[in-house]
């Protein structure tokens, strides 16, 4: 009888257990429907009773966007004219000309052909205008505009009208389309003779082919260490990172795991395949803008203690996202879930799910941040990006470095000197000559570069507030002083910093003369990063030390 009570009195919890949920459910299905309806009925008050024309796919696909910023930058809303952008996200291919542009003075511009493109067989040049594509004005468009326009059907020759310095009237180049495909290595090679270096940009379908193709023939080239530069690369495909990994831990380590609101997106990631370097010396570059898959990377390597990170701490992108369909041939890039790496941490840095009253995001507060060990027992940390095994500081340039950046001077006279020189020096032998750094001074006083120091900034303020409370008569001669011991002139500065400037100018030319392949070769005997990976890889005590 006693039996029977338990049994009846489980079961009547049970209904009500089951009870409350399908009410939950049933609550959420009517608020579901209640908004969609809400949304419906204004979508058509608004179409019919407003006082101008409006376009009901601009209005839908707006409300969509605010809808999803709402949540988190990752989750994006594609309509059917941006397909392309998916395939291009995904596979790092398209059909177009194969160039980067870019605006400019109120124009859109070619700021690169890629090596051996479309765009560069036509003889299309850093810095020309481009005024039409097929007759089609390219006036007051952006530069996504113009590039809808530059993409399309391949094997299509299409005229693109350019304005180019020197040349009076315009020019007239044709370029066949190609399917372009963007190679997630730009460059590998050796860093040293015992070290191998690949430079990976993205994590597209092929890139984990790609690095175990650079990997097996650098082998056989004889190094004895490996640098995976991963410094400016943000994201991509999970499975390429867990098959990059594969490469360098042994089989069956779990390298990944995913949890999400549904059960379907709990899922672990092993190392399925042995690995093709299993005990070659590793170290790994990032910086702030290694994101995501090159956080799995990166995070999972030192977390298994099988590489040394070096450089900046990385973004700390912990969320997984997830292309889905959608009606009319549109997609959602969804955020379905969070990442976790070996040691347990998930290294997203800003809290989406709650916000501040202002609709603001914060980061992760040192509170909440939680310690975790390695697989050697080297104490790791969540809540916030990747933190390097080996710190490296960011350069920090002076105000005159800046404002060249900013004002993007130093492309329009590596280009204007390039129509005039259609020759520099090779790769490694290239250096910025006193007559080159010359002539830089002088296109910057004939361009009329200027620009004003923060410290000329805060001294105006202070100049102001100062007579505003009458105390300037009173110290008129101290802030006349002062002003002039922070009055800069541009012969001084470009004197001052001209290592700097040197270093920046030199990095602009190798660019426009041998690519973004070529720069990133150049580099190898240049970069900070790279030099420290080298003499790190170098020393095999101080390796195991930092490891152990």
């Amino acid at each position: 009888m006693k039996t029977k009570k338990i049994i009846f009195s489980a079961i009547i919890v049970i209904i009500f257990t089951c009870g409350l949920t399908a009410l939950k459910n049933d609550d959420k299905s009517f608020e579901i429907s209640k908004q969609l309806n809400i949304f419906a009925t204004l979508f058509r008050e608004v179409n019919l009773f407003y006082v101008d024309e409006v376009n009901p796919a601009d209005i839908v696909s707006n409300g969509i966007k605010a809808m999803l910023k709402s949540l988190d930058p990752y989750t994006v809303y594609y309509p059917e004219s941006q397909m392309e952008d998916v395939k291009l996200m995904t596979t790092g291919e398209y059909a177009g000309i194969g160039s980067i542009i870019s605006q400019k003075d109120g124009n859109v511009i070619i700021r690169e052909p890629y090596k051996n493109s479309p765009a560069a067989k036509a003889g299309l040049l850093p810095g020309d205008i481009i005024l039409s594509i097929d007759g089609h004005s390219t006036k007051g468009k952006t530069t996504e505009d113009v590039s809808g326009m530059l993409k399309g059907q391949p094997n299509k020759e299409i005229t693109i009208k350019v304005k180019r310095k020197y040349i009076d009237k315009p020019l007239e180049k044709k370029a066949i389309r190609e399917k372009i495909q963007i190679p997630s290595i730009p460059f590998y090679g050796l860093a040293d003779t015992n070290t191998g270096y690949i430079y990976l940009s993205s994590f597209t379908d092929k890139s984990a082919s790609d690095v175990r193709k650079a990997v097996i023939d650098l082998k056989n080239k004889g190094i004895q260490s490996l640098i995976l530069d991963l410094r400016g690369n943000s994201g991509g495909l999970l499975d390429q990172a867990v098959d990059i990994v594969n490469f360098f831990v042994p089989k069956n380590s779990k390298v990944v795991y995913t949890k999400g609101k549904l059960k379907q997106w709990d899922k672990e990631y092993f190392a399925t395949k042995n690995p093709i370097a299993p005990d070659m010396p590793l170290a790994i570059l990032i910086d702030r803008s290694s994101a995501s898959a090159a956080e799995i990377v990166s995070g999972a390597l030192q977390d298994l203690d099988r590489a040394v990170v070096i450089g900046e701490r990385s973004f700390g992108k912990g969320l997984v996202q997830t292309v889905r369909d959608l009606s009319y041939n549109t997609k959602i890039k969804v955020t379905t879930a969070k990442y976790y790496i070996p040691s347990g941490r998930c290294i997203q840095a800003l809290d989406y799910s709650h916000r501040n009253p202002d609709g603001s995001v914060g980061k992760v507060p040192d509170s909440l941040v939680n310690e975790y060990t390695t697989q050697n027992g080297r104490k790791v940390y969540d809540g916030g990006g990747i933190a390097p095994d080996i710190k490296t500081k960011a350069d920090k340039f002076a105000r005159v470095t800046q404002e060249l950046v900013i004002q993007d001077v130093t492309f329009d006279f590596v280009s204007d000197y390039a129509l005039r020189n259609p020759k520099v020096a090779d790769i490694q032998s290239f250096t910025i000559s006193e007559e080159i750094y010359n002539e830089f001074k002088e296109f910057l006083k004939q361009h009329q570069f200027s620009y004003e120091t923060e410290s000329q900034k805060l001294l105006e303020k202070l100049i102001k507030a100062a007579k505003e409370e009458q105390y300037y008569s009173d110290s008129k001669e101290e802030m006349e002083q002062l002003q002039k011991s922070f009055y800069h002139s541009l012969d001084r500065d470009m004197t001052l910093f001209k290592t700097e400037i040197t270093s920046f100018l030199a990095d602009q030319f190798i660019q426009r003369y041998y690519s973004s392949e070529g720069l990133i070769e150049y580099q190898i005997k240049h970069d900070q990063g790279i030099l420290k990976a080298v003499e790190i890889l170098a020393n095999k005590e101080e390796y195991q030390q930092i490891l152990n």
